[in-house]
């Protein structure tokens, strides 16, 4: 009986399909972009307009991208698009890091160690540089597979001319500021890449080491033991047993007292507040504290500096003892084996104190000459040939393994070393710079707000940056040295010859060029000698120096776009505090006085859904290209979206499956909109706020709500806090409560009667505000939504055009009508609860076949019992009919509606009230009339 009258009926319309397909589709979607050049229109849209610029940091050009990089790039994505909505213009350049030794080792692995060390380095260099544009083409891909809009025609990189040529143009500015120095001091450093490593370069690893205590035996006895029988030494303690050969002091707090333990014919010299600690760790009972008829005999620390001992594995060798502020008593014996070498804060006691420097340890970790009987060995395999000597000399107290966090190189991920070595270096505090900089941090608004603890204690703390790199693929540092007497020759003619040789033929022209081929004829050392007497600085720059400097390579580089430095936004990974953050600060403050960005977005790492990290070997890796090629793009966008970024975030298979189903809700929130709206023509059929029916100005109310809260997050760049707002509007309120209540008015009124329209009216602004808050997360999605809508409700042919969502009333109207929606709300969680279980009795079958009374409070009758009010919540609860009694409480009873079901709209209602359709309601009478 239904059936007949389907055709009268405004039943939803739409080509929009309710399967994405993502997969299939998205990559066509790129190539309408691609072909209409999108990002070129947004450009144009915007031009004119106030800019937001945010800096893309540079990924390194190896390999293809992971899910790190996606959750980088689509962060951007998101931002830059929500700026754009906002009017902004914004101009996105990518870039890539393509110096540096990762890039290097894949050609030595290619060519093989022996071949590579034979090869030429301008040779090197052309088989990096070609490795490296193949793989920032692999990369560009990836990226632009996600969405996201950019100038990928144009990307900066690290390897261009000009940016080389900015290299060294900031470094020239530091230099000439007298910030930049040569010296011998430890640095970190890779003993397989053998090279210099900066803090950014190092990551923390567990490894067991031998925990081992030796007796450094005096040569003579102090005064106040001279009377005790036994052999005096002081006792040490380390993990590091390789360092022993470097040995030069033993290092004691001045005001500790120190006693002598007496075990068998030892009188072993250690702090008195570690002697119990220790005797437990040597697992040693019998012992004493030497003593005297006054007690037990103590010195304070200052009192033993300058004794000499016998050097633990160099026969002839004597060390001194000293005292150093950093000795402390937590750990250890109290008395510090002192290797300058191999240490920064035993290089500066050495320094203070007059040690001996020793460096034993060659670049490839093998020990020189110098070690005496350990040449020729690597560091590496030398604990037991050290411990084998210690034995011998019945030095060794006890040997144990301890497991403790240890520096590894960020690349070939081997432990690295502590190693004295000439090398270039920032200074922090010559010029200021670590004061500076962190007065130019409290002028930075970061996201998350803590997040500038991290990076300002990481300034406050560090040490001289060491910018030398002993590797082949870089930029050299811009300086030449006088081969008749040895000096420097750098001043800011050399400097404008070399920026210019840069500008001209690149970095590699250093290698193959000679000094006198781009030097200035006058140029000359104060020894007289000219350029043919120059050789070029043999090191390359840091590679953090290189991607640190593009706040001036990029910004200042692209003019005809409208770069400009400061960038209003820096956004990467929470180990940049250490990295680009901080390189890039410290070469902006260095060269300008000020920060290069305005705001600084960190974000966590990616980690499984254990929380564990991520790894090959365990299986628990999420390739972004395959999640693309299977569940799509958008679904990665949408992850990126829902999870909160300022700590780390889990993604699994299983995550991205649920975040697929809350993709397809999402859309088919989008399906019943569009098809519901077919024949709605805004300028026409609009009906205006103070018309509409009750439940239609509350969701529209509920709009402003929902428009407000989610700018305030994307402003905070709190995506989750985008999302889930409007995901729950979307998908619960939205289309459980509103689209639900709606549908016997969109589908059984009459198409143009003013009911209708109301209902059209708030959901095509539903549609309108949820493509631009959804935008700039389902660029995909909403650009969809837009091929598929009805011309009259199009603004753009692409989502990236559309500007921010306008609300249509103000929010103090909405907040008036909000008042009223909420009393609705309370009383709907009531009357939901009652109709489940009148349906679970067999009451009722469907709500529409009740009648309910409700009991409540006097504010809920004011708001509703009369006929506007009633019809309204009749209309939101879907239910036949309802009644009001005070009470105390809300309550609601149901009973049955008595009456015959309408055919053609299935309420109960009178029937036959319309001679000509006898069998239909009055009001499916009305409307089949007016369709005849």
């Amino acid at each position: 009986m239904a059936n007949q009258y389907k055709d009268t009926m405004n039943l939803p319309q739409t080509d929009f399909p309710m399967r994405a397909n993502l997969a299939k589709n998205e990559p066509k979607r790129l190539a309408k972009w691609e072909e209409a050049d999108l990002f070129g229109l947004l450009l144009k849209h915007h031009e004119g307009h106030p800019s937001f610029i945010l800096h893309d940091g540079p990924p390194y050009a190896n390999g293809p991208i992971h899910i790190g990089h996606a959750l980088n790039k689509i962060s951007k994505d998101i931002i830059n698009r929500y700026w754009a909505e906002q009017g902004y213009y914004t101009p996105y350049v990518p870039g890539w890091d393509c110096h540096g030794q990762p890039i290097e080792h894949k050609i030595e692995l290619k060519l093989g160690t022996e071949k590579f060390r034979a090869t030429p380095q301008p040779e090197i260099r052309e088989m990096c540089r070609a490795y490296a544009l193949e793989n920032i083409d692999i990369q560009r891909d990836g990226f632009k597979r996600l969405g996201v809009l950019g100038l990928w025609d144009d990307p900066y990189l690290t390897l261009n001319h000009s940016y080389e040529a900015t290299d060294v143009e900031v470094f020239k500015n530091i230099y000439l500021k007298g910030a930049i120095y040569q010296g011998r001091k430890p640095v970190h450093w890779c003993i397989h890449c053998q090279t210099a490593l900066a803090e950014a370069e190092i990551e923390y690893h567990d490894v067991s080491s031998p925990s081992i205590y030796v007796k450094y035996m005096l040569t003579e006895k102090p005064d106040k033991l001279k009377a005790v029988d036994g052999k005096a030494s002081i006792l040490i303690w380390t993990t590091t047993p390789w360092t022993l050969p470097a040995n030069s002091g033993i290092a004691l707090s001045a005001d500790a007292d120190y006693v002598a333990v007496a075990h068998g014919d030892d009188l072993m010299i250690m702090a008195e507040a570690l002697v119990e600690q220790v005797m437990q760790a040597a697992e040693i009972e019998d012992y004493s504290l030497a003593s005297n008829e006054a007690g037990v005999i103590r010195f304070k620390g200052s009192e033993l500096v300058d004794f000499e001992y016998k050097h633990p594995t160099l026969e002839g060798e004597l060390g001194r003892v000293i005292v150093a502020d950093h000795v402390t008593l937590e750990d250890g014996t109290g008395a510090v084996h002192t290797a300058p070498g191999h240490g920064e804060e035993d290089y500066v006691s050495a320094l203070e104190t007059g040690l001996t420097i020793r460096m034993p340890v060659q670049d490839d970790g093998v020990y020189d000459k110098t070690a005496g009987q350990f040449e020729g060995i690597h560091i590496e395999k030398a604990v037991g040939p050290v411990l084998n000597h210690l034995k011998a000399e019945n030095t060794l107290l006890v040997k144990k393994n301890i497991k403790h966090s240890y520096p590894h190189c960020w690349r070939c991920k081997n432990p690295i070393v502590l190693r004295a070595t000439e090398q270039w270096f920032v200074s922090m505090d010559k010029t200021k710079l670590r004061e500076n900089a962190l007065k130019a941090l409290d002028e930075v608004t970061w996201y998350p707000e803590w997040s500038v603890n991290r990076i300002g204690s990481m300034v406050r703390d560090r040490p001289d940056w060491t910018i030398s790199r002993q590797r082949a693929w870089g930029i050299p540092l811009p300086l030449h040295r006088c081969k008749k007497c040895g000096k420097v020759v750098a001043n800011e003619a050399s400097f404008d010859a070399i920026i210019d040789l840069f500008k001209r033929e690149g970095s590699d022209a250093w290698f193959i060029r000679e000094p006198q081929e781009y030097l200035p004829e006058d140029l000359s050392c104060e020894c007289g000698a000219h350029a043919e007497d120059f050789e070029p600085e043999h090191d390359i720059l840091d590679v953090w120096w290189e991607s640190g400097v593009s706040h001036t390579a990029v910004l200042e580089n692209y003019p005809e776009i409208g770069l400009h430095r400061p960038a209003d936004m820096y956004l990467e990974g929470s180990d940049q505090h250490r990295g680009w953050f901080q390189s890039s600060l410290l070469t902006s403050v260095g060269a300008y006085e000020k920060a290069p960005y305005k705001k600084v977005v960190s974000q966590g790492f990616t980690v499984d859904e254990q929380g564990k990290k991520m790894s090959k070997s365990v299986g628990n890796v999420i390739d972004p290209n395959e999640i693309a090629d299977t569940l799509g793009a958008e679904v990665l966008r949408l992850w990126v979206a829902s999870t909160d970024s300022s700590q780390d975030m889990s993604v699994s298979k299983s995550i991205l499956d649920r975040t697929s189903d809350a993709y397809r809700r999402i859309r088919n929130t989008f399906r019943f909109l569009l098809s519901n709206l077919e024949d709605f023509n805004p300028d026409k059929d609009a009906v205006a706020f103070e018309e509409l029916l009750p439940i239609d100005k509350w969701a529209l109310a509920r709009l402003n709500e929902l428009e407000n809260e989610v700018k305030a997050n994307y402003e905070l760049y709190r995506f989750h806090a985008v999302f889930r707002p409007i995901y729950d509007y979307a998908v619960s309120e939205l289309s459980n409560i509103y689209m639900d209540a709606l549908k016997d008015r969109l589908y059984s009124d009459a198409p143009h009667w003013k009911s209708r329209r109301s209902a059209q009216t708030v959901l095509n602004e539903t549609l309108q505000c949820l493509m631009r808050l959804l935008q700039p997360i389902l660029a995909f999605t909403v650009d969809e939504v837009l091929e598929y809508m009805p011309e009259a409700l199009k603004e753009f042919e692409y989502g990236a055009l559309l500007d921010w969502y306008t609300p249509k009333i103000s929010d103090e109207q909405a907040q008036a009508v909000l008042k009223e929606y909420r009393l609705a709300l309370q009383l709907r969680d009531a009357v939901t609860k009652a109709l489940e279980t009148a349906r679970g009795e067999e009451v009722i079958n469907k709500s529409q076949e009740a009648n309910i009374l409700i009991s409540a409070p006097q504010a809920f009758l004011d708001a509703f019992d009369n006929e506007e009010g009633k019809a309204a919540l009749r209309e939101f609860f879907i239910v036949h009919d309802l009644k009001f009694e005070v009470a105390e409480e809300v309550s609601v009873s149901v009973n049955a509606a008595d009456g015959e079901k309408c055919p053609r709209c299935w309420n109960i209602r009178e029937l036959g009230g319309n001679p000509k359709h006898e069998d239909v309601c009055e009001r499916c009478a009305q409307v089949l009339e007016e369709l005849e």
